[in-house]
């Protein structure tokens, strides 16, 4: 198996890891706070947080990945942003209407786009925009119902996309610049998010919900199912990072939406939630634009790797082109060393 095939290998077992953990999660979470009545997501997520750094250090003990440190401002940095991110986004959907929210989730593509665009120069194709612009169609008729806008709550949407944004893509900036696994990342930077919530989860809960997470009656059933969330969020928190890693912050939102459409087909099937005609030609519109992300960057990531392998062709076959990289044969006993050509030396002379 080629070093191609693995990737592409690796990339679909994150993508569905990704996707069959958080669509668990979702579900057990639902029962938790819907059912039984625990509504202090903000606390929930920060012990969903510490449950996956003992785990990684457990794993660590055991020797399943490396320890690498590496610039400790940028871990820092990187988990509180990530915490406050999190709680943001809390914020907004208990600030908000559920419509409201779900039009902010809609907003972290095009803001991601447009970012990754204006700072790192990253082009996205007419093709990559118009499918994405079809699954944000999608998206919306399936989920957005109603638009109650208030000042405060368009405040906290806003933060929530923009730090949101930053996260995600520094979560894929910050593996490939200093050459760390999502495991590595993630064992890293979770105690700084984990701590972020836990010192905040309660004070932010008190204020959605008007109750006190320590006060809460914690029944045997209810402890079940906060086990239950944390096991499976230590799959969500790793697959997160494995697949921005592995693919972009923009596919990891474009998996998010569709997550969001299984959520709501399971949610029809499994809790009997309400479901019309509009929810399922939402959904059908979304995952038509799924597909068409998913063929145009398979197209054209086949067509930057036949590119890359045409132009090392050339640069072997081609003496013009080797003489200018210094490597070329000048006749057929003597290798020369030409000098490379310095785009910037008549600006400096």
């Amino acid at each position: 198996m080629s070093e191609s095939e693995r990737f592409q290998l690796g990339t679909i077992g994150a993508l569905s890891l990704s996707v069959v953990s958080s669509v668990s999660i979702v579900i057990c979470n639902k029962a938790l706070i819907s059912s039984l009545g625990f509504h202090f997501a903000t606390t929930l997520t920060s012990w969903h947080l510490l449950v996956t750094f003992c785990s990684l250090h457990v794993a660590l003990w055991m020797k399943l990945f490396e320890h690498k440190p590496f610039d400790a401002r940028a871990v820092m940095g990187f988990g509180i942003l990530n915490g406050i991110s999190i709680g943001l986004l809390n914020l907004s959907l208990g600030f908000n209407s559920v419509g409201f929210y779900q039009m902010t989730k809609l907003a972290i593509i095009p803001c991601t786009v447009f970012l990754e665009t204006i700072f790192f120069r990253k082009k996205f194709s007419r093709s990559i925009q118009f499918s994405l612009t079809i699954l944000l169609l999608g998206v919306g008729i399936a989920t957005v119902t109603d638009l109650q806008l208030n000042a405060l709550g368009s405040v906290l949407s806003l933060l929530a996309v923009v730090t949101t944004c930053i996260a995600q893509i520094m979560t894929n900036t910050i593996q490939k610049k200093f050459k760390v696994s999502s495991t590595q990342l993630l064992y890293q930077s979770c105690p700084y998010q984990a701590m972020t919530l836990f010192i905040s989860g309660p004070f932010l809960d008190g204020l959605l919900t008007n109750q006190n997470v320590f006060a809460f009656k914690y029944t045997p059933q209810v402890l079940v199912f906060i086990v239950l969330s944390c096991l499976i969020s230590v799959s969500v928190n790793f697959s997160t990072f494995l697949v921005i890693g592995k693919t972009s912050p923009v596919t990891y939102q474009v998996l998010g939406h569709l997550k969001t459409c299984l959520v709501l087909g399971f949610g029809y099937v499994l809790l009997r939630d309400p479901f019309s005609w509009r929810n399922i030609f939402g959904i059908f519109v979304a995952l038509v634009g799924m597909i068409l992300y998913s063929y145009y960057c398979t197209l054209e990531s086949q067509l930057k790797v036949s590119e890359s392998a045409q132009l090392i062709q050339a640069k072997e076959t081609d003496p013009l082109i080797s003489i200018e990289d210094g490597s070329g044969i000048v006749n057929d006993d003597v290798v020369a060393k030409a000098p490379v050509w310095n785009s910037n030396k008549d600006l400096h002379a």
